[in-house]
């Protein structure tokens, strides 16, 4: 059994989050593990309140979990402040973690911030560095590239200086202000686009989340990046496909979709 570590915020309704992580990592066939660095209080409609944990509390989970059962891959969500992260990036180095994902979550799907804006910084020194890919959107990306997206011109152009400027592979992922559900690929300079058909649900809360674990699952049982993503991508969109539709606001996706399908058991 291959293994991946979470280290992320906890979602209360479900959908985003380190619960969304541990649906997905689990649904891709990979046993799931977590380090919580904030609670929220949120749900499809916003999130009301965010409750940090401490650096120290942080770093004990991370240790307890590399010291008995160590992660074949590691994925980064939310992580709001600069402590928080320069415990992770202290820990996963001391550890020589492998394919570690960070997806840079800035704001929320509901529009809510949830990072500090001297984090920025850090996240960028400290964290991107060390991934084997990282997974913006289009606004991250455009945050981390200092470039205006626009159309997948632009999205390759901020790919392409992102990989250079950290020296990482990045996936910028399509859908804000883009007609359709490409994702562009950078590694090593070369550009690998994903194309993808936006599918029409409006129940979108925790995508990134799940787009990212998704990565790390496959990471972990051995697939190359390229493959990884495109495994997660599928998988998202089977996710996505599946209507799930629940709460007031936007929803979460139907992770379970495919319990006894080709996700959780195919091996590379």
């Amino acid at each position: 059994m291959k293994t991946a570590l979470s280290i992320a915020g906890s979602d209360s309704c479900g959908g985003a989050g380190i619960q969304a992580d541990i649906k997905t990592i689990t649904l891709n066939g990979v046993y799931a593990m977590s380090a919580v660095t904030a609670l929220t209080a949120q749900n499809t409609t916003g999130v009301r309140a965010v409750y940090e944990v401490s650096p120290e509390f942080l770093g004990h989970q991370i240790d307890a979990v590399f010291e008995d059962i160590r992660p074949d891959a590691v994925k980064i969500g939310m992580v709001s402040s600069t402590a928080l992260i320069e415990v992770i990036a202290e820990r996963l180095t001391f550890y020589q973690a492998a394919n570690i994902v960070v997806d840079p979550v800035m704001v929320a799907t509901s529009g809510a911030r949830l990072i500090a804006e001297d984090a920025v910084q850090a996240l960028k020194e400290k964290l991107l560095p060390l991934a084997a890919v990282i997974t913006p959107n289009i606004p991250e990306a455009g945050v981390l590239s200092g470039q205006e997206i626009t159309d997948r011109d632009s999205m390759t152009l901020a790919a392409e200086t992102i990989c250079r400027r950290y020296g990482v592979a990045v996936l910028v992922k399509g859908g804000h202000c883009i007609s359709d559900a490409t994702d562009i690929l950078c590694r090593d300079g070369n550009i690998t686009p994903f194309e993808g058909e936006r599918i029409d649900n409006p129940n979108t809360h925790g995508t990134g989340c799940t787009l990212s674990s998704a990565i790390a699952a496959n990471l972990a049982k051995g697939y190359p990046i390229e493959e990884a993503v495109r495994r997660a991508k599928a998988y998202i969109s089977g996710a996505l496909a599946a209507m799930l539709d629940l709460g007031k606001g936007s929803g979460p996706m139907d992770h379970g979709f495919d319990y006894h399908g080709q996700f959780k058991n195919e091996f590379a």
